[in-house]
């Protein structure tokens, strides 16, 4: 994908699953990577990984919850590579899992934080440098369950459908300047959630194998593929991996 070559991709929830898949795919296909996540010591070693592989990768601790440390990630990225091409809202959890009854208020907040706003804050620090570049890619991964209702899943469905709805937002404010805002519904994905929803028994996403899964580096060539100039076709929607479940 010579698209991606020298392009500069910042990957947020780095540290693991379908952050961790696309930051070496895109590594290995050219791009200049920025992993993101809480976990300091999981994103240096996979940075260390594709540099001595022979790629182009930094680590950056951030909290996508703290816009702050979203804005000290942008301002870096750019310092250290020279410009912002790709931003991949990836961060997000869905744990605990609970109905809305039995669910902590505080909890079921923090989901909201880091999966929503954390979004919002990806955006808002990227956008004015793309802006200034004229061109840019923001890729958020969305799920099935932005447009269904499931049990147990009231804090992670809610932030799901606001995420489609920043996609649509920036696409529409954004697309006319050369900044393509697409979202990716990518079923359910062998990552640590599928673990967890496992564990909760909770609605039929809950009771599928692990086989019915798709591994990560499919969400990771998806998100290349998007990157480049069929996906401007898709701006603006979720591009979705429909499998057997409902992620």
């Amino acid at each position: 994908m010579r698209h991606l070559t020298e392009k500069t991709a910042i990957i947020t929830g780095a540290s693991r699953g379908i952050g961790e898949a696309t930051a070496r795919y895109l590594a290995a296909e050219g791009a200049h990577v920025v992993l993101a996540a809480r976990s300091a010591q999981a994103i240096t070693r996979i940075a260390s990984d594709i540099t001595a592989s022979g790629g182009k990768a930094i680590a950056i601790p951030c909290d996508v919850a703290r816009y702050d440390e979203v804005e000290i990630l942008a301002e870096k990225a750019k310092e250290i590579f020279g410009s912002i091409d790709i931003l991949v809202n990836n961060a997000g959890l869905i744990d605990p899992i609970a109905r809305i009854a039995e669910s902590d208020p505080a909890e079921w907040g923090r989901i909201i934080d880091i999966n929503t706003k954390g979004v919002y804050h990806g955006l808002r620090a990227v956008l004015p440098i793309m802006l200034g570049q004229g061109r840019g890619t923001v890729i958020n991964i969305s799920s099935g369950a932005a447009t269904s209702a499931l049990a147990g899943w009231s804090h992670y469905c809610s932030s799901k459908a606001a995420v489609l709805s920043l996609t649509r937002c920036a696409h529409t404010e954004y697309a006319e300047h050369g900044i393509l805002v697409t979202g990716v519904s990518p079923g359910t994905v062998a990552t640590d959630m599928q673990r967890e929803i496992k564990a909760s028994g909770l609605n039929p996403v809950s009771q599928l194998d692990w086989s019915d899964h798709i591994p990560p580096g499919w969400v990771a060539k998806t998100i290349a593929w998007l990157c480049g100039p069929d996906g401007a076709d898709y701006a603006g929607t979720d591009f979705s991996l429909k499998t057997k479940g409902g992620r």
